[in-house]
C-alpha cells in the first residue's frame, strides 16, 4: 500500500480527564455533548465541561465534535438555537445531527458550524448521504448494519466523508418509552430513570442463545446493545484503500483503562497499515489476542454485519 493519508481515530470518552490520556493513546478526535441533546454518550458533558474539553483537545492537536442526534420532540426545539450558539462560541469543530430541526438551526445561527449526518440505522446509501452533504452536512456516519462491501462502494460514490465504527457495542434498540420503569412498576417495584442508568449493568438474558444484552434508560428512553462488540483490528486494509474518512472506537459502558488501550492498539494498527502493510498482516492475530484478553466478562469481540448479510 502507498504512504496515504490516515483515517481519523474517533473515541467517545466517559469525562474530562479521559481526554488528555487517549490522546497520548493515539485519538485524534472525540465525541462528547449530554444525554439531553445526544444519544448514547460514554459519558455526560455539561455545558462548562464541553468547554474544558474543547480546550484541552484543541491545546492537543485535536477534534471535538458534540452530539445532538437524539430524537427531537416539540418541547426541545426552543432549546437549540441556544446550544448551538453555545457550541459556535466554544468553538466546537463539529456538531452531529440526525434531525432536521438541527441542520435548520445551525444555518440560522451558526452556518460555518461543520456538520455530521448521523441518523443512526437509515445510513445505507451514497444517494442519501449525499442529499445531505448538498443540505450542508461534512460526513455521514454510517449504519451499523452495512457490510464491507457496500461501505466500499459508499465511498465510492459518496461527496461527504465517511464515519466507520470499528470497535464497541451498538444499539439494537431504541424506545422513547421507559420501559425497564414501566415494567418494574407493573411488578410494585420502583426503578428511578437516572443519568447514570447505563452504568447500573442491568442485562436482558437471552438463555437459548446463551447472551446478554445491556440495557438502559435515560431521558431519550430505553436502549438495547448488542450482546458482543464489533472489533476489526485485523479488517482494516479494504477501508483504508477505500480512504474511509474516520475510524470510530464507541466506549460506552467502557472504562477509561479499556479505552486507552483498544485506542493504543488500533493507532499501532492503523499506522502500520497505512506505512508498512506487511507488518500490519504478522500483527493481526497478536491484536485480536490481546483485544480478547481485556475484554469486559461476557463480552466476546466479532466483525458485526462487515461480512455477513443483515437480515431484516
Amino acid at each position: 500500500m502507498n504512504e496515504q493519508k490516515k483515517p481519523e481515530l474517533l473515541v467517545t470518552p466517559k469525562d474530562l480527564d479521559a481526554i488528555s490520556v487517549l490522546s497520548e493513546a493515539g485519538a485524534d478526535a472525540f465525541i462528547i455533548g449530554e444525554q439531553r441533546y445526544g444519544l448514547r454518550l460514554a459519558g455526560e458533558f455539561t455545558r462548562e465541561q464541553v468547554k474544558e474539553a474543547t480546550e484541552i483537545a484543541h491545546t492537543l492537536g485535536k477534534k471535538i465534535y458534540v452530539a445532538m442526534n437524539a430524537l427531537f420532540h416539540n418541547d426541545k426545539i426552543d432549546e437549540l438555537a441556544d446550544y448551538v450558539r453555545f457550541l459556535a462560541e466554544t468553538k466546537v469543530d463539529a456538531i452531529v445531527f440526525g434531525d432536521p430541526a438541527v441542520l435548520m438551526t445551525v444555518r440560522s445561527e451558526a452556518p460555518q458550524m461543520k456538520l455530521h449526518w448521523n441518523p443512526e440505522t437509515t445510513a445505507t446509501n451514497w444517494f442519501t448521504a449525499n442529499y445531505w452533504g448538498r443540505k450542508g452536512a461534512k460526513r455521514a456516519v454510517l449504519a451499523r448494519e452495512l457490510s464491507m462491501d457496500e461501505i466500499i462502494e459508499m465511498k465510492e460514490e459518496a461527496d461527504v466523508e465517511l464515519e466507520v465504527q470499528v470497535h464497541g457495542a451498538t444499539c439494537m434498540f431504541q424506545s422513547k418509552r421507559t420501559l425497564i420503569g414501566n415494567y418494574m412498576s407493573f411488578q410494585g417495584n420502583n426503578l428511578a430513570v437516572e443519568r447514570t442508568d447505563q452504568h447500573r449493568g442491568l442485562m436482558l438474558a437471552d438463555p437459548e442463545r446463551g447472551v446478554k444484552y445491556p440495557i438502559f434508560e435515560d431521558e431519550n428512553g430505553t436502549h438495547i446493545l448488542s450482546p458482543h462488540d464489533i472489533c476489526i483490528i485485523d479488517e482494516l486494509e479494504e477501508m483504508i484503500e477505500a480512504k474511509v474518512d474516520s475510524f470510530k472506537i464507541d466506549g460506552i459502558l467502557k472504562s477509561t483503562d479499556y479505552l486507552v488501550k483498544i485506542t493504543q492498539l488500533y493507532r499501532e494498527a492503523i499506522d502500520l497499515c497505512v506505512s508498512k502493510q506487511s507488518e500490519y498482516g504478522k500483527k493481526k492475530e497478536e491484536w485480536l489476542q490481546l483485544i480478547e484478553q481485556i475484554q469486559p466478562e461476557n463480552r466476546t469481540i466479532d466483525t458485526g454485519f462487515f461480512f455477513k448479510e443483515t437480515v431484516y
